[in-house]
C-alpha cells in the first residue's frame, strides 16, 4: 500500500512541480510561440528537442526511483523513508532539477525565445538555494551519516563523467 501511495503521490507532485515550473511558466511567457532569432537556427531547435526529451527521460526516471527506491515522493510534505541512491542518483545528486534545467533551455532553443533562458537562470538561482538552505540540512536530519557518505561520494550539480567506475553505492544501515 504504501509503495500505491507514494505513486499516487509522485504523480501528482510530477503535474504540480515540474509541470508548473517546465510547462506551464514556458508556455505563459511565450505561448509557445516559435521565433526565429537570426538565421540557421535549425541546429539548435534539433538540439533543443535533444535536451527536452532527455530532460524528460531523466525526470521521470528520477520520480520513479523516488517511488520504488525511497518509498515517497520527491515533495517535502511526503518525503521518502530511504535515502535516493540508485540509478542516476549514482552519479549526480540532483538529477532531477538538471532535468528540469534541461527542459528549460530545450525549449529556449527549440522555441528560439531568449526570456527562456532569463527564466532558466532565474530557476537556477531558486534551485541552488533552495537545496543549500532547506534540502540538504533536512536530508541531514532525517538520514545523518547515511547522507553525508552520499554526499561525499557523489557530485551535486556536475554527473560524474567518468561512468565506468563504480558508482557510489548504497551506503550501509547502522544498528
Amino acid at each position: 500500500m504504501r509503495r500505491a501511495k507514494a505513486t499516487i503521490g509522485s504523480l501528482v507532485f510530477l503535474v504540480l512541480a515540474p509541470g508548473i515550473v517546465a510547462g506551464l511558466v514556458p508556455w505563459w511567457l511565450t505561448g509557445w510561440q516559435v521565433r526565429e532569432p537570426f538565421p540557421y537556427w535549425l541546429p539548435l531547435r534539433v538540439a533543443g528537442s535533444l535536451l527536452v526529451a532527455a530532460g524528460v527521460g531523466v525526470l521521470l526516471h528520477a520520480f520513479v526511483r523516488f517511488v520504488v527506491e525511497g518509498l515517497g515522493t520527491p515533495a517535502p510534505l511526503a518525503p521518502t523513508e530511504r535515502l535516493v541512491v540508485g540509478g542516476l542518483y549514482r552519479y549526480v545528486r540532483n538529477p532531477m532539477y538538471l532535468a528540469v534545467a534541461a527542459i528549460i533551455v530545450g525549449q529556449a532553443l527549440v522555441l528560439g525565445r531568449p526570456s527562456l533562458f532569463v527564466y532558466a537562470a532565474a530557476f537556477a538561482v531558486a534551485v541552488v538555494a533552495f537545496v543549500r538552505c532547506y534540502e540538504e540540512p533536512t536530508l541531514r536530519r532525517r538520514f545523518g551519516e547515511q547522507y553525508e557518505e552520499y554526499r561525499r561520494a557523489v557530485p551535486q550539480w556536475w554527473p560524474r563523467r567518468d561512468v565506468t567506475r563504480t558508482p557510489a553505492q548504497r551506503p550501509r544501515r547502522r544498528g
